[in-house]
């Protein structure tokens, strides 16, 4: 009876692994040094330059997949239009090299976790939030980074790690202001996670 009194003490003062299906067995690592980490990403956003003239970034990705399926009704519109023609690459989005960004970070998210000992479906919350509120949370706090990242003509990676590998003055004030709001909505929303 104490051990189970113990475990919920336990897990009220920090954050909850809710399991949705069965991790692939293996013993958990403990976490990189964010420091190396750290990097290693700038490594790759080294050579990505070297590689392709350009730095990292995932909305093109996404874009060229929206102007494709767009594509399929109607391509005299994707033409026409300024926000899809510039992904269009006739018709054919693996043109875009950005798609197999993501389908490499996915498979490199897959191995990191499966390597790491952390892999399986799970909702990662704190102790006072639901499942259900949080992955309602996540879809609209997903929602809005996906808007603010077509306004700001660019994600996160783009903007602060390629803009701010070559010091440009709006990707910048976009960190600056991320990490305010970051900061600012804290006080709100960390009762979710303590």
């Amino acid at each position: 009876m104490k051990a189970g009194a113990t475990m919920s003490v336990a897990l009220t003062r920090s954050a909850v692994a809710e399991p949705l299906g069965g991790p692939l067995v293996r013993r958990a690592r403990p976490l990189w040094n964010p420091y190396a980490a750290g990097a290693l990403l700038g490594i790759v956003l080294l050579a990505t330059y070297i590689v392709t003239g350009r730095g990292l970034g995932a909305t093109a990705a996404f874009s060229a997949v929206a102007t494709w399926l767009v594509g399929l009704v109607s391509a005299d519109g994707v033409q026409a239009s300024a926000v899809h023609a510039r992904y269009w690459n006739d018709g054919a989005p693996l043109a875009n090299w950005t798609l197999f960004l993501l389908a490499g970070t996915a498979l490199g998210a897959f191995l990191s976790g499966w390597q790491g000992g952390r892999l399986g479906l799970r909702i990662e919350r704190g102790p006072r939030i639901g499942g259900g509120a949080r992955l309602a949370l996540a879809f609209l706090g997903g929602f809005v980074v996906a808007f603010g990242a077509r306004i700001a003509k660019g994600c996160t990676s783009g903007q602060a790690l390629t803009g701010g590998a070559l010091l440009n003055v709006g990707s910048l004030v976009f960190m600056l202001a991320v990490f305010a709001a970051a900061y600012g909505l804290a006080t709100f929303v960390r009762k979710e996670w303590l």
